[in-house]
């Protein structure tokens, strides 16, 4: 709440500055300060500021799971094949990708060529659009916001570039190589989560809250972020296959939109699997926060964990050991222990939570038996009090059905994209928001779920040379 007063305060403040002259260098830094300002208060925070709000509990969602959905083989390329699965509007495309860091990116720029020529120059559009608007009847800040969107994507990247592995460069270049998208055009869209914030839900739940199905453990990741720009018309489940290379690490799958190489919601073939939440409304625990820090960029922090880390402790020590640049709550699932790790994060604190030690410990956000979880934020009382309603309704029952026929749509979470991990039966449940010129519902929590059997999707065999479309 303090960080809410402060911020108030000093849009106030900006609104009477005077008109100043500033040598070159300053306005550079004083744009790419104001543009992280107002990209860090975009679309995600309208959202999060529903969190001392009043919601109405939704209806459930009836649509019956596509337990098996159709697979249908839409391109080959040497080191990649694109299926979409499922039918109708709820299809969703999937990448399989091989070879090194850059013919993974080459593969997906061939595969997915004009979905990325078209939303990479979108949403860079699209964000540019939607920070000029917080800054109305603000000229010196329109001017910084308008200069400096380029240079605080750009600084950002300087800021953190020394802490991220040589494929994440590489695999951009394949990209830029495949689709004639400029690199620095790839690497700022791969940035954007650095200087944004998603309100998003998330729980693990296992033992005693999932008796009925043997206590194996399910997790939750659902990503409540913007759902008026082009990121719902390109979503895309790109799977990096591993296997040829033992230097590569696992193989794994990684949700997200065409052309973004990091991970925000995604599997390993290990199993681990990941959940994150943008905080946009921290209390004093967290520490001072700074725009454009320097540190690991959270999105590759979060794949490498699917990447490179075999156990919970491993990514447990991935975490508290990273110079972190931003506020997040994460989670990590790890099927083989059965075990759930809820993380408290931000540039000057690394908290590892279970159920028993789980924060913050508040009326509106109890401790729930074998359950981590939090709705929508750290401070967040209405949607905390939501989700741990639905979770003590159904504690010792929680399943991916129930999950998605009654706790999502009560609670109104998971409007972009959703995904649902059963470790155990190594299913994944995932469901994406309607794309323009689409029917149906909006939301994701509202629309149809496909049930990935992603044994199945990490077995898929590398293409043929019979199989090798002709580009």
């Amino acid at each position: 709440p303090h960080r809410r007063q402060e911020t108030e305060h000093s849009r106030a403040a900006t609104k009477h500055l005077p008109p100043v002259t500033m040598p070159s260098a300053s306005k550079l830094v004083c744009a790419a300060a104001a543009a992280a300002a107002a990209l860090t208060m975009g679309p995600a925070a309208v959202d999060a500021a529903g969190c001392n709000g009043h919601s109405t509990p939704g209806p459930p969602n009836l649509i019956p799971v596509d337990e098996n959905p159709e697979y249908k083989l839409l391109k080959t390329t040497t080191n990649g094949k694109l299926y979409s699965v499922g039918t109708g509007d709820d299809a969703l495309q999937v990448a399989h990708v091989w070879g090194s860091a850059y013919d993974m990116g080459y593969a997906q720029g061939e595969l997915l060529t004009k979905e990325m020529q078209e939303f990479i120059p979108d949403v860079y559009s699209y964000l540019v659009e939607q920070v000029l608007g917080k800054a109305a009847n603000n000229t010196l800040l329109a001017w910084a916001i308008k200069e400096g969107v380029d240079v605080a994507l750009d600084l950002s990247y300087e800021r953190t570039k020394d802490f991220i592995k040589p494929y994440v460069i590489d695999e951009m270049k394949g990209i830029a190589a495949a689709t004639g998208v400029e690199v620095e055009m790839v690497r700022r869209l791969n940035w954007i989560p650095e200087l944004t914030r998603g309100s998003c839900s998330m729980f693990g739940a296992w033992g005693n809250a999932t008796a009925t199905r043997d206590g194996e453990l399910l997790q939750l990741r659902a990503l409540d972020w913007d759902t008026d720009g082009p990121f719902k018309n390109y979503p895309v489940l790109v799977v990096y296959h591993g296997e040829e290379d033992p230097s590569f690490g696992n193989t794994f799958a990684s949700l997200g939109f065409a052309g973004f190489t990091g991970t925000i919601t995604g599997m390993s073939k290990n199993p681990l699997a990941v959940s994150e939440i943008g905080v946009s409304f921290p209390d004093n625990t967290f520490g001072p926060e700074t725009y454009l820090a320097k540190g690991y960029p959270f999105s590759y922090l979060i794949r490498d964990i699917l990447q490179y880390d075999n156990t919970v402790t491993d990514a447990d020590n991935r975490i508290t050991e990273a110079q972190k640049t931003c506020d997040l709550i994460l989670g990590v699932g790890d099927g083989n222990s059965n075990t759930f790790h809820g993380y408290q994060y931000s540039p000057g604190v690394a908290n590892i939570f279970n159920d028993t030690d789980l924060m913050p410990l508040e009326d509106w956000h109890p401790r729930i038996e074998d359950v981590v979880y939090w709705g929508m934020d750290w401070d967040c009382p209405n949607d905390n009090t939501m989700l741990s309603h639905q979770l003590n309704a159904f504690h010792g029952n929680i399943t991916a059905e129930n999950t998605i026929r009654d706790i999502l749509p009560y609670v109104g979470t998971g409007n972009l994209h959703i995904a649902i991990y059963d470790h155990s039966n190594m299913f994944m449940h995932v469901a994406t928001a309607r794309s323009d010129g689409e029917g149906g519902e909006l939301n994701a929590y509202q629309r149809q779920f496909l049930r990935l059997n992603m044994t199945q999707i990490f077995d898929e065999p590398r293409p043929s040379i019979d199989e090798v479309d002709t580009l």
